[in-house]
């Protein structure tokens, strides 16, 4: 196990997910990279990360390319309850990257969030679009 554990919520179709990855990587570390698409999520899990991230259910809802809306998750008077069960079914529902390392827990949207959860930043880091991240 290392001494600074890092995990990856991650999306490889999505530009800001791939973004916090490469910066994660650039900066030395060799974190756990959960493609949640694939694996899916719990309930136990995302009230977990949830409650770490100081975040509700509604705010870290994608809505974007994501059946929030066909589901009718952007009702406020749907509840927490039925937003989580719509995530565990439509992994898609939750946003990304979510990082977790013993510094926090984010979701790193814009990328260069993930640098208040590293011990350490990449140096230079050069994004996708080209724009040039210091840390």
């Amino acid at each position: 196990m290392s001494e600074f554990p890092i995990t990856i919520y991650h999306n490889p179709d999505c530009s800001t997910s791939r973004n916090t990855l490469a910066m994660i990587e650039a900066a030395g570390y060799a974190p756990t990279v959960v493609e949640y698409r694939k694996v899916g999520w719990t309930r136990p899990q995302l009230d977990a990360l949830f409650a770490a991230m100081g975040a509700t259910p509604r705010a870290a809802m994608r809505e974007k390319g994501t059946p929030a809306v066909e589901l009718g998750l952007l009702d406020p008077s749907i509840g927490d309850h039925t937003i989580i069960d719509a995530m565990v079914a439509h992994p898609i529902l939750v946003n990304r990257p979510i990082v977790v390392t013993p510094l926090g827990v984010r979701l790193c949207r814009p990328s260069e969030t993930v640098l208040s959860l590293l011990g350490r930043g990449p140096g230079e880091f050069i994004k996708e679009d080209g724009e040039v991240v210091r840390s």
